[in-house]
């Protein structure tokens, strides 16, 4: 995780302070990161939820366009939030108490901390957020947004869950966000496939 600080405009709002500086880190071009980052600065912590959404849509569309789809997932991947407190302690016990990785996996879908977990026969363990069993299914990120987002968006709750996982099972992982309900409108459910790194 990185920790250094970087030059960046100041935005008031954090989640989008945030996008900012990993955009740095990943060393992205200043006029391509101020080009995702057009209107940002106007977008403050007292503006409407469904205008910071419509922003944030946007700057998606922007990076889907202008960044390659490993670059801007990794950038998403970065912004995640919530790696530490309950959910790390969780993780940590988790690597703790299980020897193996069948027995990991079996704990994390117990503790249902990251939603449901499970081995798929091709060796990827998939992630699913399933509080809500039917559609329409709701984003607790963007709860306001009135219109779908890319699928980019979510890279950034693909980044929460690979940072879980890969603390309780004890390995290095690679995100792929298969579905979300930001991005299908409801339609589908959250749902994250991460594949093992062997090193």
């Amino acid at each position: 995780m990185h920790t250094e600080v970087v030059d960046v405009k100041n935005y008031e709002y954090h989640r989008i302070g945030k996008l900012a500086e990993q955009l740095e880190i990943a060393g992205i071009d200043r006029e391509i990161t101020d080009r995702i980052m057009e209107g940002g600065e106007d977008i403050l912590r007292k503006t409407s939820p469904e205008k910071k959404a419509d922003w944030f849509r946007g700057a998606m569309h922007r990076m889907n366009k202008l960044l390659d789809s490993r670059t801007r997932n990794a950038v998403r991947e970065a912004c995640a939030c919530c790696l530490g407190g309950q959910r790390s302690k969780i993780s940590k016990a988790i690597a703790e108490e299980n020897e193996s990785l069948k027995d990991r996996i079996k704990a994390a879908n117990e503790a249902h901390y990251v939603g449901g977990i499970k081995m798929q026969e091709n060796g990827e363990i998939l992630a699913q957020f399933d509080l809500q069993k039917t559609a329409p299914y709701r984003c607790y990120c963007l709860p306001q947004a009135k219109e779908p987002l890319p699928i980019t968006y979510c890279y950034c709750c693909g980044g929460h869950v690979k940072h879980h996982l890969q603390i309780a099972l004890g390995r290095s992982l690679e995100c792929t966000v298969r579905s979300s309900a930001l991005s299908s409108g409801g339609g589908f459910p959250c749902t994250f496939s991460l594949r093992i790194v062997e090193t």
